[in-house]
């Protein structure tokens, strides 16, 4: 099967792959040391879009885009330029419209900035993490503070809608080093930030290391506290939680990933790009000759292919709706469930309700602050 060309996509995502470095605890598609190979993968995403394009046939209007990676701020700009006037060579892209770029410290001229502004680039994403340049370096960051300091007033010369993420729990900064650090950030010219919490995922160096012993994480109640006084810090500086991770000054909430969390379709181009087209959820070949032999020779390059069941949509729903703070409506959570399933579902949101992790209201389910923390646990639970 392929992606379903009449599905009404609004939301499209180009992936760039190419970084100057891999941070130790990146688990991206993203690769350093392949510079060589930017022409030819442009080339392929160029006809990746275009098969695309020739085959859709629902409305072209576009209400998000968003290019991420890898590191985007390595687009060579003449590559980046061509991109963008083929999409709007066939989609429409109207007033209101949301167009991302993810950018990393220390990878960005003077003139991109400008350049990105007059393309129709709408919204800055900056990979900051920390301020700390031990931190940094242990994280296999070759950006410092400075280079965060010079960005934000250059993107700020031409952006409204600047956002930056952060990571909480990482190793050698202390909740007080936090918190100099939050209220630093607020005076920023920034209407958005993303905060996650460490994840150290499989095969990556920095959870070989952990594991090993060779480098120390905070205990989990410390990461907790952080980011419990995060939320409320935020809030009383005007940035609104408005998804676990999430926090925007109001009206500059990102437009993309609420289609995801919305689990509307979106089409996505490039080397491990996700799509969803409604019913079925695909990715692109991950490896980049892979990618680019099989685009050059016209063939299928998906890698996986799934068309979601009715307890994967019902789950997924109870996930993604828990995460935001709009919540997830009981008719969902309930959906498909037989009527001993229902009593037991009632008795664990009743258990939950008790434990102030979760709260019932007008026929929706809401996280507490404490259930913030826990919601994969919590959805896993309403799951049975």
């Amino acid at each position: 099967m392929s992606y379903d060309c009449s599905a009404d996509t609004k939301s499209l995502y180009m992936h760039w792959p190419f970084c100057p470095y891999r941070c130790r605890f990146c688990p991206f598609v993203a690769m350093s040391g392949h510079e060589d190979h930017m022409q030819t993968y442009h080339a392929a995403l160029m006809c990746e879009i275009d098969f695309f394009t020739r085959t859709y046939t629902s409305d072209k209007a576009i209400k998000t885009l968003y290019l991420g990676g890898g590191t985007p701020s390595t687009w060579p700009t003449n590559m980046l330029l061509d991109m963008l006037g083929i999409l709007k060579d066939v989609f429409i892209f109207e007033q209101g419209n949301e167009v991302t770029i993810e950018v990393n410290p220390g990878t960005v001229s003077k003139e991109q900035p400008a350049l990105w502004r007059q393309a129709g680039i709408t919204r800055v994403s900056v990979g900051v993490q920390s301020l700390n340049d031990g931190v940094l370096k242990t994280l296999g960051r070759y950006q410092t503070a400075d280079d965060v300091y010079r960005l934000i007033p250059q993107l700020a010369d031409h952006f409204v809608d600047i956002s930056i993420d952060l990571i909480i729990g990482l190793p050698g900064v202390s909740p007080d080093e936090w918190k100099l650090q939050l209220q630093r950030i607020v005076t920023w010219p920034i209407t958005h930030l993303s905060l996650y919490f460490l994840s150290l995922d499989p095969f990556t160096r920095l959870e070989s290391d952990v594991r090993a012993g060779r480098c120390e994480v905070p205990a989990e109640q410390e990461v907790l506290a952080v980011y419990y006084w995060s939320i409320d810090f935020l809030q009383q500086h005007g940035f609104i939680q408005y998804e676990i991770s999430n926090f925007a000054r109001p009206g500059h909430e990102s437009k993309h990933n609420q289609a995801y969390w919305e689990r509307k379709t979106y089409k996505g181009f490039g080397l491990g790009a996700w799509s969803f087209d409604g019913t079925r959820r695909y990715q692109n070949q991950k490896s980049l000759m892979p990618y680019i032999q099989g685009i050059q020779r016209g063939e299928y390059i998906t890698e996986v292919d799934e068309l979601l069941t009715p307890e994967q949509v019902r789950l997924e729903k109870i996930m993604l709706g828990l995460r935001h703070m709009r919540g997830v409506s009981l008719v969902d959570v309930l959906a498909g469930c037989s009527e001993t399933q229902q009593g037991l579902v009632q008795e664990t949101i009743a258990r939950l309700v008790q434990g102030n992790l979760l709260v019932s209201c007008a026929g929706r389910l809401f996280l507490t602050p404490a259930g913030l923390a826990v919601e994969n646990a919590i959805a896993a639970e309403l799951s049975v």
